[in-house]
């Protein structure tokens, strides 16, 4: 098992900067590709980031590319998702999602994640 924990959320006026943060505890943190998702009511969840198991290499959804930056320090088992230049339309719930290494960090369908966090708002004023 993998427990994962966001934080970092809030309300931000649009062109603002947020920084979210997932806490992983359990199995070793190293052995998973990490990713950020995010729901807007009455949605499913999208993809949004990901990196793999070393930080190496990252992937990013047409919409936030150039504006997120994903990373990972396997020292505090910690993922981070670096927001900037915000738009009324990133609000949403933001939540970190864990696969195990051996999957492609292209792969971005929610049911091909293995464990999640709870969710973190995130809320985008004009």
């Amino acid at each position: 098992q993998v427990q994962l924990v966001e934080s970092g959320g809030g309300l931000v006026q649009a062109g603002g900067s947020l920084r979210l943060s997932c806490a992983a505890s359990g199995r070793t943190f190293s052995s998973y590709n990490m990713a950020w998702f995010r729901r807007t009511p009455g949605k499913e969840r999208n993809f949004v980031a990901a990196v793999n198991w070393s930080g190496g290499g990252t992937y990013y959804a047409g919409s936030v590319k150039g504006r997120f930056t994903i990373s990972r320090d396997n020292a505090k088992n910690t993922v981070y998702l670096q927001m900037n230049t915000l738009k009324p339309e990133d609000t949403a719930v933001y939540y970190c999602a864990a696969a195990l290494k051996s999957q492609s960090i292209a792969v971005t369908l929610e049911r091909r994640f293995d464990y999640w966090g709870q969710g973190t708002q995130v809320t985008v004023s004009s």
